[in-house]
Parts: structure tokens; C-alpha cells; sequence
């Protein structure tokens, strides 16, 4: 109990230890029993285990409230440490809509079938958990050494959201991306899929037809869709700390909405075309948090409730104004590569 009762990064191990355990509990319930068997996950499907996975990501907010609240970790401010969350919570969410475009993009090049994305989007969530922690552990170990880089989010922040507003979108070009140019260089790689498997043992006709490793589409589109995920990143975890440095709150919040993304994707990915007017909407939001930064120097910090009524408004904004301007866009199609 005394182990447990160590601080890890600011917080106890005990604290640490529940929320990975939390997550590889779901993960494995997701994995092995939700989508045991490889099927094609429905809109309906999609929608209600989103809804769950918003739920607990709520619930847990709650919990962390209590947490703090109650004098359970070295802060008694709950209030100000479950409207961050929450606030972190719904930045990263909202964020992340944006990723959907991507990897339907991603899946569609590898032509990689519905009924086996869910199971790599949910194994993509593995190599999530390891790299946010590695670049918020970074940014945390930045912000405490070096209390002024929270002026470089701020400005990169602010840069971010006004290139957002200004420059016009463009579809990427994944056959250019130089992580499938090296892996096709130097790894061998299957032309066909193999059901949900990322590796194969087969013949090589290079060597003689001796049976080696080959990796399979499916693989690279695992590796591209978390390589897209670390450069979504690059805006989300600023965003997270310009808001609080606590490092619990910046790490859970970014992994409560990754975790929901995957279950919502299949939905998202549908009707991502209506989405088109929240990035001006998300573009304000960064603008906003960037510009707090300065403005809790020279005029004292903002209360962390009008920050999260400010972001919510701003992303329910976004999202409604979209929905109700493309009420009657009913001709474009997903992104969905065929069966």
C-alpha cells in the first residue's frame, strides 16, 4: 500500500495504475468481446457504443472531481480540476473529428474492408496510449523546467488556428507519404489482405521461395493512421496544457477522447462531409486558448468555467451551423472502400 501511495509524475502510483487499468479493461472487452469476430460496424452500432464510451470518459471526470475534491491527491481544488478535464476532454474530441477525414482517406488507399478497421483502429489505440504519454511527458517535463514555453503553445497555438482560417483545405496524397514509400522500400509487404492479420509468413520468390515475414496492407495503414495521429498532436496536447499543466488531467483527457473517437468513426465517417464548418469553429476555439495564455499574464487568469462555456459554445456552434448548412447535401458519398 505504501508503494502505491508514491508520487509518479505529480500524482500517486495508485491513480496511475487505476486509469491504465481502466483502459486495457475496456480495450479488452472491446477487442475481445464486442468485436470478437471480424464484422462490419454499423452507423446504429457505432452511435451507441460512442455513447458509452462518452459516458464513462464522463463518469471518470466525475471521479477525478471527487479526487481532488475530497483531498484524496495533493489538491483540494476539485472544481478547478474537473472543468479542466472536462474541458481537455471536449478540445481533444473535437480536434480529433478531423482525424476521421484522414483515416477514411488512409483505409480507402489500402482498401482495407469495414469489417476489419475497428479491430486496427482499437489496436492503434495501444500505440496511442505510448506516444501521447511519451510527447505529454515531454511537454510536462518542458513547462516545468521552462515555465515560458507555455508562450510558444500560446503563439503556435493562435499561428495554428489563424492558418485554419485562412488557407484553404487539401485533400492529402497517401501514395506520397514518405512512411509508405520506406516500408514498401524496405519492408516486404503483401499485395492482398489477410483477413485481420498485420503479418504473414510466405514465400519469397527473391529468396529462392524461402518462407519469411511479410507485412500486409492492413499493417501499413495501422503505422500511417498513428503517424497522422501524432502530427494531429502537434495541436491537440499544446491546446491541453495551455489550459492546465497538470499532467493527470492532460494525459486522461487525451486518452478518454482518443478512446471514444474509434467507436465513433464508423458513424463520423458517413457524414464527415457535414462537418465542413466546424474547423473555422475549432480554428476560433485554438485562437481562444492560445490568446488565454497571454491574457492570464496580464490580466489574471481566466475562470476555467468560462473557458469551458467558451469552448463548448464554440464547438456546438460548429457543429450545428455545419449540420444545418448541409441539411440538404445528400449527394456525396464516404469514404468507404468497397467489400
Amino acid at each position: 500500500m505504501e508503494l502505491l501511495a508514491l508520487e509518479w509524475i505529480g500524482k500517486p502510483i495508485w491513480m496511475w495504475t487505476g486509469f491504465f487499468a481502466i483502459v486495457l479493461a475496456l480495450l479488452a472487452f472491446d477487442l475481445g468481446v464486442l468485436n470478437k469476430d471480424d464484422k462490419e460496424m454499423g452507423i446504429k452500432e457505432s452511435l451507441y457504443l460512442s455513447a458509452f464510451y462518452i459516458g464513462f470518459a464522463i463518469l471518470y471526470g466525475g471521479a477525478i472531481w471527487w479526487a481532488y475534491e475530497a483531498g484524496q491527491i495533493t489538491t483540494s481544488d476539485g472544481t478547478h480540476a474537473g472543468i479542466t478535464y472536462f474541458t481537455g476532454f471536449f478540445i481533444e474530441k473535437a480536434l480529433s473529428i478531423d482525424n476521421v477525414f484522414v483515416i477514411s482517406l488512409i483505409f480507402t488507399f489500402f482498401a482495407i474492408p469495414r469489417k476489419y478497421q475497428y479491430r486496427a483502429l482499437v489496436w492503434g489505440i495501444i500505440a496511442v496510449i505510448v506516444l501521447r504519454g511519451i510527447m505529454i511527458g515531454i511537454g510536462a517535463a518542458l513547462v516545468q523546467e521552462y515555465s515560458w514555453v507555455l508562450y510558444i503553445f500560446g503563439a503556435f497555438l493562435i499561428a495554428t488556428g489563424i492558418k485554419m482560417l485562412v488557407v484553404p483545405e487539401s485533400d492529402p496524397d497517401i501514395s506520397k507519404n514518405p512512411v509508405v514509400k520506406f516500408f514498401k522500400k524496405h519492408m516486404r509487404v503483401t499485395d492482398e489482405l489477410h483477413a485481420q492479420k498485420f503479418f504473414v509468413r510466405k514465400p519469397d520468390p527473391s529468396k529462392g521461395g524461402k518462407v519469411v515475414l511479410w507485412a500486409t496492407p492492413l499493417f501499413l495503414a495501422l503505422v500511417v493512421i498513428n503517424i497522422a495521429d501524432l502530427i494531429f498532436a502537434v495541436d491537440s496536447v499544446p491546446a491541453i496544457f495551455a489550459i492546465t499543466t497538470d499532467t493527470f488531467i492532460v494525459y486522461t483527457a487525451n486518452i478518454m477522447a482518443i478512446l471514444g473517437l474509434r467507436a465513433l468513426y464508423f458513424a463520423l465517417a458517413a457524414m464527415v462531409h457535414r462537418f465542413h464548418y466546424l474547423k473555422y469553429a475549432l480554428a476560433l476555439v485554438l485562437v481562444f486558448i492560445g490568446g488565454k495564455i497571454f491574457w492570464n499574464q496580464i490580466f489574471g487568469k481566466v475562470d476555467p468555467a468560462i473557458s469551458l462555456g467558451v469552448t463548448l459554445a464554440m464547438i456546438l456552434g460548429g457543429i450545428f451551423y455545419s449540420l444545418w448548412k448541409t441539411r440538404n447535401d445528400n449527394d456525396q458519398k464516404p469514404l468507404q472502400p468497397a467489400e
